[in-house]
C-alpha cells in the first residue's frame, strides 16, 4: 500500500441546487478521492424546499449554513459559498475541494482553488454548463453515481439499474470515438501501445467530465474492450507488480501489416 497521506477534502454543497436524494452516494464517491474533513450544505433551510434535505444532513453528520433570500428571484447562496471556500482555502489546511452544483457562477471559484495548487473535483447533473466542467479537475455526473444494491448482471460488465435508468450516451458515438483513439495515440509507445492507467490519466487531464459510467461501463477496460476500436493486452509489470494492460489502435495493425 502506498504510504501517501491521504487528501483532505472540503465538501460544499450548493443545497438550492443539489438533490438530497443522491447526496449518499455522491459522499460515497468523495470517499474515493480522500476525507471530508470539512461537509457544509448552503441554502435557505427556511424555504418548504428544503424539508428533503433535514435527515441526510443529520445522517451524514453535514453542517447546514442558513443563507436568507436578500432579493427575490437572486441567489445568495452561491456568494456565501464562494466567500467560506476562499476562507477555507486561505487556511492551507486542504488538499482538494469538492463543489456540488450544477451551476456555472462556481466557474472562476473552482478555476481560482485550482491556481492555489488545490484539486477541484466538481459534482453536478448533466444540464451543468461546460465552462464550470472544464474548470475543474474531475467532474463527475450525479447520473452517473450507483448504489451497488441496485446493480444488476450484464453480460458485458456493463452497469445496468434496476430502476429509473439514467440517460445515457450511445458507446458508438463519433464523439467518444475520437476521445478514445486520440488520447491512445498521445499515449502510445511507437509501435502504437499504451498502458491503460496512462490512457486513463490523459482522458481526466483533457476531458474533467470522462467517466465509464456515462456509456454504461463501470471501468474503462471494460469500455474500450466493447469499443472493438482496440486490441487489448495483459503485460507484466516491470517492477513485478500484477499485470496491466496494454491497448493499441487496430487501425495501427491495420497499417503495418
Amino acid at each position: 500500500m502506498s504510504g501517501d497521506p491521504i487528501p483532505k477534502l472540503a465538501v460544499l454543497i450548493d443545497a438550492d441546487n443539489a438533490r438530497h436524494a443522491t447526496i449518499s452516494l455522491l459522499l460515497a464517491e468523495v470517499a474515493k478521492y480522500g476525507t471530508a474533513h470539512v461537509k457544509r450544505a448552503y441554502g435557505d433551510w427556511t424555504s418548504s424546499n428544503m424539508n428533503g434535505w433535514k435527515n441526510e444532513l443529520l445522517i451524514q453528520s453535514i453542517q447546514p449554513i442558513q443563507q436568507f433570500a436578500y432579493t427575490t428571484g437572486k441567489n445568495s447562496t452561491d456568494s456565501a459559498m464562494i466567500i467560506d471556500a476562499m476562507d477555507l482555502l486561505y487556511t492551507n489546511r486542504f488538499d482538494g475541494f469538492c463543489i456540488v452544483s450544477s451551476d456555472s457562477d462556481y466557474t472562476r471559484l473552482a478555476a481560482r482553488i485550482r491556481e492555489s495548487g488545490m484539486t477541484v473535483y466538481g459534482f453536478g447533473e448533466h444540464k451543468t454548463p461546460k465552462p464550470f466542467v472544464s474548470a475543474c479537475d474531475k467532474f463527475i455526473y450525479n447520473e452517473n453515481l450507483v448504489n451497488l444494491e441496485e446493480l444488476v448482471p450484464h453480460a458485458d460488465n456493463g452497469v445496468a439499474h434496476k430502476h429509473n435508468p439514467p440517460v445515457q450516451k450511445p458507446l458508438d458515438s463519433e464523439h467518444l470515438k475520437n476521445q478514445l483513439r486520440t488520447t491512445v495515440e498521445t499515449a502510445s509507445d511507437d509501435d502504437g501501445w499504451a498502458r491503460l492507467c496512462t490512457v486513463g490519466q490523459l482522458l481526466t487531464t483533457q476531458y474533467p467530465d470522462f467517466d465509464p459510467r456515462t456509456y454504461r461501463y463501470s471501468k474503462l477496460s471494460d469500455l474500450i474492450i466493447a469499443s472493438s476500436l482496440f486490441e487489448v493486452a495483459r503485460r507484466p509489470h516491470r517492477q513485478g507488480l500484477p499485470s496491466e494492460f496494454w491497448v493499441r489502435d487496430k487501425r495501427r495493425r491495420e497499417k503495418k501489416s
